[in-house]
């Protein structure tokens, strides 16, 4: 088998550039190890910037989104019993859309469909060959025979775990990553939002988030130690240390329930340069690794999907390769931006074991100069809601 572009990973990463690219007639091959059943039931982020929304409206995938998702003109962020909102759209005239990864996937999935475009699932055991060459291909097992698929260019967008970054020489790659000490543990519930708008919580017991996926279901999060299990978090202790962890009135709006996911996710950042090698572009999870604070991680993938997909159509329609050539610099030039704007405000957030006195008034401190300075607003809003690409 042939095509212009095999792509590696069948998420929201390799599902947006698929379609993208098919628009234009470029060819793809998608190669996903998971089935789409599986892809379809992983509970991910639920906050899409204004360049997301205005990707997936250009890859024709924006209808659902545009009926169900909800529009976020600010989000609250709260310390010692006071609530800040930061109002996006009068900080730098913009908003967010409160829409699941989930459906996001499934919308791809529906456009994709729609045009023909071609996905193999279940494959095992995916080797990239001759990347740095002009011939590359990629060979993997299906039902137990081996297969070949012979390709212009790869797109890794096979996440953190994936074949594609470590594909590169380890000479050439440099990687950098933080550890956070804590985890978050998540729930979600079948409950009504506790508010309109997202709540992020610095409490001295710790972080906590009130989000949403729609009107009916609702998504929370409480920092917890790394050494914590779900198995030890019933579900009335959660809502009890979510409760503890908000400003009292709103906590007294809290609609509880029983939960239908629950899982504890550890909070790491993490880069690899170059995000191209010879004929392999990195994109999404394979390439970086972002704490969910400030919701990039999706937001990132689709920034990349951006740079790469101009870059191929340009080669393809054009025979201009500057796109591809300039790729990783400016893929990893707003990958950075956003890496800086998570780590601040995890570092504002959080409730850290080595922080003293001192490190406690500083997040204070830098609360109280968002909930009175308009130009903190404006660059925290900017940042929210997406730099421009």
């Amino acid at each position: 088998m042939r095509t212009q572009v095999a792509i590696i990973g069948g998420g929201p990463a390799g599902l947006l550039l698929s379609q993208l690219l098919n628009q234009k007639g470029v060819e793809t091959v998608v190669l996903e190890r998971q089935s789409r059943d599986y892809v379809l039931s992983r509970i991910r982020a639920g906050v899409l910037e204004r360049g997301t929304v205005d990707l997936l409206q250009r890859a024709g995938a924006s209808a659902r989104m545009m009926k169900n998702g909800q529009p976020h003109c600010g989000c609250y962020l709260t310390h010692d019993q006071q609530m800040i909102r930061v109002d996006f759209a009068e900080a730098c005239g913009a908003e967010v859309m409160v829409y699941g990864q989930t459906e996001v996937t499934r919308d791809l999935y529906a456009a994709q469909d729609g045009l023909g475009a071609t996905h193999i699932h279940g494959v095992e055991n995916v080797v990239l060959h001759d990347i740095e060459t002009s011939k590359p291909y990629v060979t993997y097992d299906l039902d137990g025979a081996a297969h070949r698929l012979e390709c212009d260019f790869i797109a890794g967008c096979d996440g953190f775990h994936g074949v594609s970054r470590k594909s590169i020489p380890q000479a050439v790659r440099k990687e950098y990553e933080k550890i956070y000490p804590f985890g978050w543990l998540g729930v979600l519930s079948e409950t009504p939002p506790l508010h309109e708008e997202l709540i992020y919580a610095n409490h001295p017991r710790g972080f906590a988030l009130a989000s949403m996926r729609n009107p009916m279901l609702s998504r929370y999060y409480v920092q917890v130690p790394l050494s914590d299990r779900v198995e030890d978090w019933s579900d009335d202790a959660f809502w009890s240390e979510l409760r503890a962890r908000l400003p009292q009135d709103v906590a007294e709006g809290l609609v509880t329930g029983p939960s239908i996911e629950k899982s504890i996710a550890p909070l790491r950042s993490f880069v690899t340069e170059p995000m191209r090698h010879g004929a392999l572009f990195l994109c999404g999870d394979a390439a970086h690794i972002v704490p969910p604070t400030g919701a990039k991680g999706l937001n990132l993938a689709a920034s990349d999907v951006h740079y790469l997909s101009e870059g191929f159509i340009a080669h393809y329609d054009q025979s201009d390769s500057t796109g591809l050539e300039d790729y990783s610099q400016k893929a990893l030039a707003r990958v950075w931006q956003a890496m800086r704007f998570s780590w601040s405000v995890t570092t504002m957030m959080h409730h850290f074991p080595e922080h003293t006195a001192y490190d406690r008034e500083m997040q204070r401190v830098e609360l109280m100069q968002l909930a009175s300075n308009p130009t903190a607003q404006r660059l925290f809003a900017e940042n929210y809601v997406g730099l421009p690409y």
